[in-house]
């Protein structure tokens, strides 16, 4: 059994999560929450001795089906924020994100509708992406950047605290 770099300590919650920026047609690839409907990127934690980069892949394709290749570490972001629903509601979190901006090496018709989790998977058209309720929020002000530069991009997210 693999287990998820996690540590759960009073109503205190760390965890070192991967997620996927995966376009296709000219949209790009969301998780719409079953909690608050907010859309968040496709991804998760990352097992004990795996690496980020392996991670990310084992997790778009358990979630959406699809086969996808990392092409480059877009962004690293220390997120802050308290969780609201769930089984970690009114708990202070704290993640270590690594996103990798993707390569969908197989067909992307197979993109399963849902998550494992029953949650929904969404194509959302890039020019919306800034008007979209996202988290974190980071992803719709810095979109452009995360699509053209290949430097990887440091993000410090304390909004939702």
């Amino acid at each position: 059994m693999s287990y998820d770099c996690c540590i759960e300590k009073d109503k205190n919650w760390f965890r070192y999560r991967t997620g996927g920026i995966l376009i296709r047609d000219g949209k790009m690839l969301f998780v719409k929450s079953k909690i608050g409907g907010y859309y968040y990127m496709i991804g998760g934690g990352v097992h004990m001795g795996e690496r980020s980069d392996i991670c990310i892949e084992r997790e778009i394709y358990e979630e959406t089906g699809m086969e996808a290749k990392v092409d480059r570490l877009s962004v690293v972001c220390e997120n802050f924020f308290k969780c609201i629903g769930g089984v970690i509601d009114g708990y202070d979190c704290h993640t270590i994100e690594l996103y990798y901006y993707m390569k969908i090496t197989g067909s992307a018709d197979l993109c399963k509708p849902c998550t494992d989790d029953g949650e929904e998977l969404v194509w959302v058209p890039l020019e919306e992406i800034a008007d979209a309720d996202i988290k974190p929020s980071f992803m719709k002000d810095l979109i452009d950047r995360i699509l053209t530069q290949e430097q990887v991009i440091h993000v410090i997210q304390e909004t939702d605290r």
